[in-house]
């Protein structure tokens, strides 16, 4: 359960910290802050990032094989970019560019597990 405990925080983690990069992009966009100071951007993207590391921090602890999990310290990373890459390109495409996913999404995904695989080899 430990391991799949982990990769739901990371998921979640990942929402977080794709939002907190790069929502204020998208806000910009609408007009929403288009006149906010940069200061104003990176406080709202840190309160946005407070709760990715509130989810980062304890999916590393929990899936981490010396505190219980299943994961060592490479496969842990590895899951964890894995993550990020495929989040952030379901949010972008979808959220802020209104497109649809391509058969060339599908064949990075596929890569991105690939990768996975190979760190999980013995």
């Amino acid at each position: 359960m430990n391991g799949i405990y982990t990769i739901l925080l990371l998921v979640l983690s990942n929402v977080f910290m794709t939002l907190a990069w790069y929502g204020h992009l998208r806000l910009q966009q609408q007009g929403t802050m288009s006149n906010w100071p940069l200061i104003g951007v990176i406080v709202f993207s840190w309160g946005i990032a407070f709760f990715e590391y509130c989810c980062q921090v304890p999916a590393n602890r929990i899936g981490f094989v010396d505190n219980g999990g299943p994961f060592s310290l490479v496969q842990l990373k590895v899951i964890q970019e894995c993550v990020s890459l495929i989040v952030f390109a379901i949010i972008a495409n979808m959220m802020f560019q209104n497109q649809s996913l391509q058969w060339n999404h599908a064949a990075a995904f596929l890569c991105i597990v690939a990768a996975v695989y190979f760190v999980f080899m013995k």
